[in-house]
């Protein structure tokens, strides 16, 4: 506004986690172009203000228990006192935001990795063919030893990178090593899983 008493944010944003159970939202807009990204500025918003259009969720394959929908601001208008921290340092933030969140991510990864073990390692047991359970055979006890190795990796990894976030240390590197790491085991652990289970890995009824 002239006055510099409120701003307005026009756009739109698809992929946004929890939109339809968020009371508030943290918005990241540029309040003055002519700076780039030195003008991105963080917003919290009340998520009923006038001109907040919510779409519907996303069907998605996993993570269902969150929903995820595209968002519109339609000529908002967003006090000046609803800035979260400085105005320009939105940018900072929010990587900020990202450097602390491959940590969670990582953390979903071992998670998923785990869950999957959870349910195909009984099975391996159980399941007999040739007189013997399918986890007894060398072929299958390579395969789930290695990713079982490799899940415990991510974990390790995993801690000591939680380790360093909470000790005040540079973590950044870690966080992202491990990111990556368990998204590659958890990936690997869910396709082998599959493959492990037989037929029923391709059943929803299992």
């Amino acid at each position: 506004s002239p006055d510099g008493s409120y701003y307005t944010i026009n756009g739109s944003k698809l992929w946004i986690s929890n939109a339809k159970e968020a009371g508030v939202f943290l918005v990241f807009a540029n309040a003055d172009h002519s700076k780039s990204y030195k003008g991105i500025t963080a917003f919290m918003i009340d998520a009923k203000t006038e001109g907040i259009t919510i779409g519907s969720p996303e069907n998605k394959l996993g993570l269902r228990a969150s929903s995820t929908c595209p968002i519109t601001f339609e000529d908002v208008k967003v006090d000046a006192t609803d800035v979260l921290g400085e105005v320009g340092l939105g940018y900072r933030y929010c990587i900020n935001i990202l450097n602390e969140g491959r940590i969670g991510i990582a953390a979903q990864q071992v998670g998923i990795a785990k869950g999957c073990f959870d349910i195909v390692m009984p099975y391996l047991k159980e399941r007999k063919q040739f007189g013997t359970a399918v986890g007894n055979f060398q072929g299958m006890q390579h395969q789930y030893a290695q990713v079982a190795t490799e899940l415990h990796a991510a974990e390790v990894m995993l801690y000591n990178a939680c380790r360093l976030k909470e000790a005040g240390l540079p973590f950044i590197k870690e966080a992202s090593m491990v990111k990556l790491f368990a998204s590659q085991v958890a990936e690997k652990a869910a396709s082998k899983s599959i493959e492990w289970l037989g037929g029923g890995g391709f059943s929803k009824d299992l």
